[in-house]
């Protein structure tokens, strides 16, 4: 049963307690990352590359770099969200199904990727764009994974830096953020939030 998307995002929490008995599958996971894969990205670059860590040697390596959080050992699975600095790459792969299908002129996709290869000659625009992009996509695979009745941690408290080296990350990708999914085994507390009128302007 599909729940609606504004319960799915009210009942969304961050779960830091999982029953560790309760394993997810390979197509559980995929089901989850092709909905995720579906976000929105600058330029359709898609700007993303997940690391699904499901077997419990590897998270016990990833425990101490992510400062010892018992989610990580816990949860059914750790998915690490990357951002991809080098997305312009991606162009090809992107518009040539387009102008094939005729949605494109391939005069529209060659000022589309000089465009692209032009902001990508600064690094902080990649990097910003890395982050922005990747960010989309991992708050699009927590709300799929609580509409499958799942639950979620997003951690951005882990040496980035040490991740890249134990699991031999390219140089093309920076670590996001982590993200715990599995079946929680307590409930978060209660948390609040900034009244909408403080956090908003209408002009």
């Amino acid at each position: 049963m599909t729940k609606d998307f504004f319960d799915v995002v009210n009942e969304r929490t961050s779960i830091r307690e999982y029953d560790s008995s309760a394993k997810l599958t390979k197509e559980e996971l995929t089901e989850l990352l092709e909905a995720t894969v579906k976000s929105p990205s600058a330029w359709n670059l898609q700007h993303w590359h997940f690391v699904v860590i499901t077997d419990q040697d590897a998270k016990e390596r990833l425990l101490p770099i992510a400062y010892n959080q018992k989610q990580i050992t816990e949860a059914g699975a750790v998915v690490a969200v990357l951002g991809d600095l080098e997305a312009n790459k991606n162009v090809d792969d992107v518009y040539n199904p387009l102008v094939e299908a005729g949605h494109m002129t391939e005069d529209v996709k060659n000022i589309l990727s000089g465009q692209i290869n032009g902001a990508y000659k600064n690094g902080a625009f990649a990097r910003d764009a890395a982050f922005t992009n990747a960010s989309l996509a991992s708050m699009t695979f927590m709300l799929a994974a609580k509409a499958k009745g799942l639950d979620t941690c997003s951690m951005g408290g882990f040496n980035a830096q040490k991740f890249v080296e134990e699991f031999k990350i390219e140089d093309r990708y920076i670590p996001v953020m982590l993200i715990s999914v599995g079946k929680a085994a307590k409930e978060a507390h209660a948390s609040d939030r900034l009244p909408l009128d403080q956090v908003t302007t209408w002009i």
